[in-house]
């Protein structure tokens, strides 16, 4: 993969806002939602890449420094480290240094210790893999680079309001994955570990329609029809809310724009649940409310104040 900033078109001095700008430019013509091309879907994959390791400060920071590569993923013997400590083996590409006490360590990659005697062995060589126990097919899987892989994955609105656990399949193997309660559309959830050769998988949540309910920051909305008669009287209602099934009393005289509070069943237990009440008249013309209206004296007059 390119250098992150020219993925992304700035210059490695480019603020948090130019690198948030650019990004969000790419990603209006990449986006998959708009752009079927599978080129262009691998670039976008390469462009969120590039903006979650710039716009956060600590991944920054480690990647300007080589401590990162353009994955993300730690590299093996961070470039240089050894001369920061004061060592020499900047121009093997150094190891990476730690303290202990007073005194600095540093790891050093057995390959480039070994070219700094002659090689890894074969000609008559010294072996210093063997001496680390590091056979070939060793080396091999030892220093094969993690990497995230990123999935999406579509959860019940239910289980994004009240949080709890679902099984996705990654790479034909089941996996449970506990989602958060508050979950917003397009939200990441990483799953440790579930990535390739040790990295992670990073799943973008998508959110079914949630039905007769919204959502508002922490809170919950339902809207309720309601009969006439049933506003004028009073009734009682059965609400399904995602945290279970509530009944709800309708005071008599309930007008359109009546809200009721149910405390603590909106998002996760720690938002409310606002209940709006819609009163439905009858589908077709009914003679006996028409007559009924027609000769009654609304004493509350006109309720218009504009």
């Amino acid at each position: 993969m390119a250098n992150l900033y020219d993925l992304l078109g700035v210059s490695k001095s480019a603020s948090d806002g130019e690198i948030k700008k650019a990004y969000h430019k790419m990603a209006k013509t990449l986006h998959p939602d708009v752009n079927p091309d599978a080129k262009a879907q691998e670039k976008f994959k390469n462009v969120s890449k590039a903006y979650e390791i710039l716009s956060d400060k600590s991944k920054r920071a480690r990647y300007d420094a080589g401590e990162i590569d353009d994955n993300g993923n730690p590299t093996p013997f961070g470039a240089g480290a050894y001369d920061r400590a004061g060592g020499g083996f900047g121009s093997m590409g150094g190891g990476r240094t730690y303290r202990q006490g007073n005194t600095t360590y540093t790891n050093i990659n057995p390959e480039d210790l070994a070219s700094m005697f002659g090689g890894m062995g074969g000609g008559g060589g010294f072996n210093f893999a063997d001496l680390f126990g590091m056979g070939s097919a060793q080396r091999t899987r030892n220093y094969r680079p993690a990497q995230d892989v990123q999935y999406e994955y579509t959860i019940p609105f239910n289980l994004s309001i009240t949080g709890g656990e679902t099984t996705l399949v990654i790479q034909g193997k089941k996996i449970k994955m506990r989602v958060p309660a508050g979950v917003e559309e397009g939200g990441t959830l990483r799953l440790r570990g579930q990535g390739q050769n040790g990295g992670d998988a990073l799943i973008k949540v998508h959110i079914t329609d949630g039905g007769i309910f919204t959502r508002d920051k922490k809170n919950l909305i339902v809207k309720v029809p309601i009969t006439l008669k049933e506003a004028v009287l009073g009734t009682s209602v059965t609400i399904p809310l995602p945290s279970g099934t509530v009944s709800v009393k309708v005071p008599p005289y309930t007008s359109g724009d009546k809200v009721l509070r149910l405390k603590g069943k909106g998002v996760g237990g720690s938002g409310d649940c606002l209940v709006h009440f819609n009163i439905i008249l009858p589908s077709k013309p009914n003679k006996d409310l028409t007559a009924f209206v027609s000769d009654w004296s609304d004493p509350t007059g006109n309720p218009r104040t504009f």
